[in-house]
């Protein structure tokens, strides 16, 4: 833990813009702190899913005795992930069955969430063709129009698709469905949405996979195009959350900690939201290497916590 213990550069938490006070002889240490004393200051708090509540283990022992404690404080609970591969029952029934029984569907908002509202909103003829799983093209691409997956579209009636969806991670042929898929948008303007804007994750203590949001980058690249990304850091699900919460009671942007274990999607969305956030340790974001990215990225909590059970 000798590396978190070190000194920090003092950075404004919004938008990884310097604080107006910054002078280069002002620096702060910032250590691990306990996550309680930090809870004690907020009225609710936003977890993400994966390297907070669960790992590639499964449910982080401590969890479900954390989430009890978060409510005997009377604080108010919201799961944001960037997961579009199930919907929010399917999400809370997952929770359920690995061990944490208290985590309610309505408390839960995906980025899949926020993929599928734009889709009924935005697309409203032709097919929408996609990347990914059968079970979260079916979840986010209810909006009454006809899916494909992109292994099935022919390449020479590409005027049928209108919209194009980056959803998972799996369901296709890397090899070759990837490669078509820069050949269709090549050829096609159409919107593409980006379902799932994490790079990558973790699927052992040491090793990551390729995320979809890794995949859309590259072909973004590839094609010099912008793509649609939803999910942290934009701020379509933090302001969902935000009006969510506000019809249970009254909440201000003070009141809402953001918990997450990784600083370009979980600690920049929130800082980019205008609320306070705490790094965990128990994800992406290891102890050993948690200085160097922070001082590399500038993306600067304001709490850093070994887990949510410490």
């Amino acid at each position: 833990m000798k590396g978190i213990n070190r000194i920090f550069q003092v950075a404004h938490p919004f938008n990884q813009l310097i604080h107006p006070n910054h002078r280069s002889d002002k620096k702060q240490i910032m250590k691990p702190q306990s996550f309680k004393s930090v809870l004690k200051n907020f009225k609710a708090v936003f977890l993400d899913s994966y390297g907070v509540i669960k790992n590639y283990n499964g449910l982080i022992e401590g969890v479900p005795e954390t989430i009890d404690y978060i409510r005997s404080q009377g604080i108010a609970i919201r799961v944001l992930t960037n997961d579009a591969s199930r919907s929010r029952t399917q999400q809370a029934e997952g929770f359920h069955k690995s061990g944490l029984k208290n985590i309610a569907k309505e408390e839960i908002i995906t980025s899949g969430m926020m993929a599928k509202h734009f889709l009924e909103q935005k697309i409203l003829s032709g097919k929408i063709g996609y990347l990914g799983t059968e079970n979260s093209a079916h979840y986010i691409l209810q909006a009454g129009l006809e899916h494909i997956a992109v292994k099935d579209i022919d390449m020479n009636k590409m005027e049928d698709i209108s919209a194009f969806v980056f959803l998972d991670d799996e369901g296709f042929d890397w090899n070759t469905d990837i490669t078509k898929t820069v050949n269709l948008l090549r050829h096609r303007n159409i919107p593409v949405i980006v379902a799932n804007s994490d790079k990558l994750y973790p699927v052992s203590k040491h090793h990551v996979a390729v995320a979809t949001g890794g995949i859309a980058k590259l072909v973004e690249s590839m094609l010099s195009k912008k793509f649609i990304h939803f999910g942290k850091p934009d701020t379509q699900m933090f302001n969902y959350a935000f009006e969510q919460l506000n019809r249970t009671g009254a909440f201000n942007k003070r009141d809402i900690l953001m918990v997450g274990d990784t600083l370009h999607t979980d600690i920049l969305g929130g800082n980019k939201f205008g609320i306070k956030t705490t790094l965990v340790l128990s994800g992406n974001t290891e102890a050993a290497n948690a200085e160097q990215q922070i001082n590399s990225t500038g993306i600067i909590p304001d709490y850093i916590c070994n887990s949510i059970v410490d």
